[in-house]
C-alpha cells in the first residue's frame, strides 16, 4: 500500500454517544497517541501486533497478550489487570488498545472493571475493526463456545484510524474483514454494496485514498445506527446480520470471525428467501459478492451441535431468536423465530 502523500491528515469527528461522547481520527498516524490520550497511557496489544509494529509501539508501556480469539476470556483478563496493578495504573491511567477485534474488546472490558472503569481508547490494526469492532461501544470476551457471553456497553474516548498500519496485514485479514462491509450494505446501504461490486479487495489493498473512503463509509453506517440505539434495544439488532448462527459456528469449528459470518449471511439470505420475500437475484448477488471477496459461503456444520449453541445465544429469549432477515439488498428488518420454526428452516434451507 503507498503511503497518503497529498491527503489531508487527521480529520476529527465526535459522535455524542447517550452515554458519552467518543472522538473518532481519520486518517491519523499511530503517533498521535500520546497527545491524544493526554496524561499516562498504557498500551494492550497482541503478539502479532507487536512483532509487525515493534518500532512503533517500543515508545510505550505494553501488555502484551497471546494473538487469538481463542485467548479472548477471563484468564486473560485477569493477566491483564495483575500487570495493571503491577505497572501502578491508577483511575486516570488511559488503556490504549492497539490491534484487531479480540484487543479491542478486552481493552474496552478490562478498562470498563479495572477500578471500577477508567478511560480508554482504541488504535485498530485490522480491517474487521476498523470497520466494525472498534466502533460501538460493545466490549467482552467468550466463555467456552459462547462467544462475547461477558461484557459491557461502554464508549471509548477515542479511535484513532491509522490506514497505514494494514500495511503488514496478511491477506487472509483483509478478506476477513469485508464480510462486515458487505454485512453494512446488505443492511443498510444498498449503494455499498453497489460500489463493492465494482471492485476488489486488493483494490482498497493498494490505494490508501480508496480504503480511507472505505473506512469513512462504514464507520459512518455504524455510527448512525449506534446513535440511534446504542444498548440494542432495537434498530442495533441489524448489525447482528449473519452474526446468529455465524457466533454459532465461529468458536464450533475455529472459523476466523469474518468466514462464520459471511457463512451466516448466507444462511439468513436463503431464510430470508424462504419466508421474507427476498428476490431469488438479491441472495444470488449476495452470495456472487462475498465470494469476490473471497469469502466462503457454505459449510457442512452439525445442525444439532448449532442449535444447542444458539439455545444459550444473548439474542433469544424464551425459546425465540431475534433474527434479521432481509427484504432486499439494503432493508433489513427483526424478525422473531421460535426455535422449532428455525430447526425447520435450518434443514429445509442450508
Amino acid at each position: 500500500m503507498p503511503d497518503r502523500t497529498g491527503l489531508q491528515i487527521m480529520k476529527e469527528i465526535v459522535y455524542p454517544f447517550p452515554s458519552s461522547a467518543c472522538k473518532v481520527y481519520l486518517q491519523a498516524s499511530l503517533e498521535a497517541i500520546a497527545d491524544i490520550a493526554q496524561g499516562r497511557l498504557i498500551v494492550i496489544t497482541d503478539s502479532n501486533v507487536q512483532a509487525a509494529h515493534a518500532a512503533q509501539l517500543a515508545a510505550y508501556t505494553c501488555i502484551v497478550i497471546p494473538a487469538g480469539e481463542q485467548h479472548k476470556h477471563q484468564t486473560t483478563v485477569d493477566h491483564i489487570i495483575a500487570q495493571l496493578i503491577e505497572l501502578g495504573a491508577d483511575r486516570k491511567t488511559c488503556l490504549v488498545g492497539i490491534g484487531g477485534g479480540v484487543v479491542t474488546d478486552i481493552t474496552g472490558y478490562v478498562a470498563s472493571i479495572y477500578m471500577r472503569g477508567i478511560p480508554f481508547g482504541f488504535v485498530p490494526t485490522t480491517v474487521l475493526a476498523m470497520v466494525d469492532a472498534a466502533l460501538g461501544g460493545k466490549n467482552g470476551i467468550d466463555v467456552g463456545l459462547y462467544k462475547n457471553m461477558v461484557g459491557c456497553f461502554r464508549q471509548p474516548v477515542f479511535i484513532l484510524y491509522d490506514t497505514l498500519l494494514l500495511q503488514t496485514l496478511p491477506d487472509a485479514e483483509w478478506i476477513n474483514g469485508f464480510a462486515e462491509i458487505i454485512k453494512h450494505a446488505c443492511i443498510k446501504d444498498a449503494a455499498l454494496f453497489d460500489w463493492l461490486a465494482i471492485h476488489q479487495w486488493q483494490d482498497f489493498k493498494a490505494d490508501a485514498a480508496l480504503t480511507d473512503e472505505l473506512i469513512a463509509r462504514n464507520i459512518a453506517i455504524k455510527a448512525a445506527v449506534v446513535l440511534n440505539d446504542e444498548k440494542e434495544a432495537g434498530e442495533r439488532k441489524l448489525l447482528n446480520f449473519g452474526h446468529t448462527l455465524g457466533h454459532a459456528i465461529e468458536n464450533l469449528y475455529q472459523l476466523p470471525h469474518g468466514h462464520a459470518v459471511s457463512i451466516g449471511m448466507v444462511a439468513a439470505c436463503r431464510i430470508s428467501e424462504e419466508m421474507h420475500g427476498l428476490a431469488s437475484a438479491d441472495k444470488d448477488r449476495v452470495v456472487q459478492l462475498l465470494q469476490q471477496y473471497g469469502l466462503p459461503t457454505q459449510l457442512d456444520f452439525d445442525k444439532e451441535r448449532a442449535m444447542a449453541i444458539l439455545l444459550k445465544d444473548k439474542k433469544q429469549s424464551a425459546g425465540t431468536v431475534q433474527f434479521i432477515l432481509l427484504s432486499a439488498i439494503g432493508h433489513a428488518e427483526i424478525v422473531p423465530i421460535g426455535m422449532e420454526q428455525l430447526t425447520h428452516l435450518f434443514e429445509q434451507c442450508l
